[in-house]
């Protein structure tokens, strides 16, 4: 497996995707709307203009797809992030080489020390976060780091820098089973713009990371675009086509999809093309009728309005008490962050807005016991 080439995931150019998009018109959203199992030209209509005095039809089909397929559970998770450096240029990033901002990576006994504390206020999903730069932090301190963990966590994800076939292997045996590795946009020309240098400025190596991941063995791969770089009903059509690759080549891996909006960061980078809360609901809506299955996270950089409006219509996981400054969740003091949050609500806070609207906040629906005896 570990020698086996990695397809080439072809993708039309941005502005055939925009095309496609602006094409259809009333007709084609009611077939979207009436048909089950539907295709890319169906998503392409829910994302379009014309189905924007549909979004409560969709609203109210997607909640119950979702009900359907994952019940009344959202589950919350909370990420860990372990380093604030990074070697990539990426003039949207408060991490970016360029920012001028207090940096550290946490020692493998912080980490740990920042995680149990995360254990005790009930998170069992956890999702560690780091700048890329291997030279600060690589695949052993993750493999060490998450040895001492598994046994505490349901779950343990990596955001981190692209790793080999082999790298992921190792880390899915010290107990890491997903890996987010979000495209950012899939605007190459935009692509090419906000990621200055680094080797994160390479567009095609980054497209291939989610099925290297996949066909390593991580048990779940987390798709996503960073909603404002680029017009965000061509980024949703790339997202849905992508995840239809990636269902057929790796179709024993669960895919989730994330849909962040930029937010305030160092550097002072504005949106070249604002997404509003209106935008991303169409988008949820959009990726919930195209995949039925598909797991959609909405994180903390959403204002705690929008995220208690959208429980049970689309999205089936929520981050809760988020802190995006390595070692934040000891030093209530430290600084440093990546980007603002939007709902700085605790946990406990987050779960009984979920309570309220007759949901159940899941912590842990994994268990590794399952992986280690597969």
């Amino acid at each position: 497996m570990m020698n086996k080439q990695i397809p080439t995931f072809s993708l039309p150019d941005f502005p055939e995707l925009q095309a496609r998009i602006t094409a259809c018109g009333p007709g084609d959203v009611d077939r979207a709307l009436m048909r089950s199992g539907r295709g890319v030209a169906d998503l392409a209509a829910l994302l379009s203009p014309a189905a924007e005095p549909r979004l409560a039809e969709m609203a109210s089909l997607s909640g119950r797809l979702t009900r359907q397929r994952f019940g009344q559970v959202i589950q919350l998770y909370a990420p860990l992030y372990l380093s604030s450096y990074c070697a990539n240029r990426c003039l949207y990033c408060g991490f970016s080489a360029d920012s001028r901002i207090s940096r550290r990576v946490l020692a493998m006994e912080e980490a740990e020390k920042e995680a149990l504390i995360l254990a005790d206020r009930g998170f069992s999903h956890i999702l560690l976060v780091a700048g890329e730069a291997p030279s600060r932090l690589g695949p052993d301190y993750l493999a060490e780091l998450a040895s001492r963990l598994r046994h505490r966590f349901a779950s343990i994800a990596i955001e981190v820098q692209p790793l080999t076939c082999e790298e992921y292997a190792r880390l899915f045996a010290a107990g890491i089973t997903g890996v987010a590795i979000y495209q950012e946009t899939y605007d190459r020309r935009t692509y090419n713009f906000v990621h200055a240098a680094g080797i994160k400025a390479d567009y095609d190596r980054r497209l291939e990371i989610p099925a290297r991941a996949a066909l390593a063995g991580m048990r779940e791969v987390g798709l996503g675009a960073l909603l404002g770089l680029s017009d965000w009903r061509a980024e949703g059509l790339a997202l849905g086509i992508h995840l239809a690759w990636l269902r057929k080549l790796a179709w024993r891996t669960a895919i989730t999809i994330s849909f962040p909006r930029l937010r305030p960061a160092a550097g002072g980078f504005a949106p070249l093309v604002p997404a509003s809360e209106k935008n991303l609901s169409q988008l949820l809506f959009a990726l919930r009728l195209f995949d039925e299955d598909v797991g959609l996270v909405l994180s903390t950089r959403e204002e705690a309005r929008f995220r208690d409006g959208m429980i049970g219509l689309a999205p089936t996981r929520y981050s809760a008490g988020s802190c995006t400054i390595p070692g934040g969740y000891g030093d209530t003091g430290a600084t440093g962050e990546q980007f603002s949050i939007g709902d700085q609500r605790s946990i406990e806070e987050v779960a009984a807005a979920i309570r309220a609207k007759g949901y159940d906040p899941v912590r842990k629906d994994w268990d590794a016991v399952f992986q280690e005896s597969a």
